[in-house]
């Protein structure tokens, strides 16, 4: 039986996809600086839990929670109207609890706030921001090894989750430590230079399990809060 999809909310990308990512996948999503990486997963959170009424939690291990509700809020987030569906948990209150407990290890906080509140909210999509500051938080000796690890952990919570990670302008390779291929499914981000003065984001879905998805770039847009795609136009002639 086909798996339930979980829709991206980015207008024209979902048929692109099947459909949508289907539930329970661990997805990466890399890109360079400037992509908008946060700023669209953070929209497929809010829009699943404004339209399908989905909980989520997003964790910041790189901003604290009151710049990233600055920052969303900025972009044209109606944060109020998902206030009861969207958590957001930043480092400083891991950081704060780590103190409490003592000689518990980082990622051992770590997983014990996200299955706490997977116990009391029930959320099914996670967002993590970003998966190379968890790697150095989490001091891993072995990386492939408790990375992999901490993939399986992923699935064994039952959510789909988006890992956020960096990716050089210049570089090919989409994991540092064999992450593509533990994920599911990589989205991939990237500012292009479409002549000498103007450059667009563009956006692909490089693999998806269980999806008969497409895998050329579309060009993506943001405005008023809402992102979409379109075929790639302005290509350097």
């Amino acid at each position: 039986m086909a798996k339930k999809r979980i829709q991206t909310f980015i207008r024209g990308f979902d048929d692109a996809l099947d459909g949508g990512i289907p539930e329970g996948h661990v997805i990466l999503v890399v890109g360079e600086p400037g992509t908008m990486k946060s700023s669209l997963t953070y929209s497929i959170l809010y829009n699943n839990a404004k339209e399908e009424g989905t909980k989520g939690l997003y964790i910041s291990l790189e901003q604290s929670r009151q710049s990233l509700l600055d920052h969303m809020e900025g972009l044209g987030f109606d944060l109020g109207v998902v206030e009861d569906k969207v958590h957001l948990l930043d480092l400083g209150l891991i950081r704060k609890n780590l103190k409490m407990l003592g000689d518990q290890t980082w990622m051992h906080v770590f997983k014990m706030y996200a299955e706490n509140l997977k116990n009391s909210t029930d959320y099914q999509i996670l967002i993590l921001d970003s998966l190379p500051v968890l790697e150095l938080l989490a001091s891993f000796e072995d990386p492939r090894q408790e990375l992999f690890h901490f993939f399986e952990w992923l699935r064994e919570l039952n959510i789909t989750t988006f890992l956020i990670t960096e990716m050089g302008q210049e570089s090919r390779r989409y994991a540092k430590h064999d992450e593509d291929f533990l994920a599911d499914g990589i989205l991939h981000l990237k500012m292009e230079m479409v002549d000498d003065v103007n450059v667009q984001r563009r956006l692909r879905c490089v693999k998806m399990r269980s999806a008969n998805h497409q895998m050329n770039f579309f060009t993506l847009l943001f405005n008023d809060g809402q992102f979409q795609t379109t075929k790639v136009i302005g290509e350097k002639g």
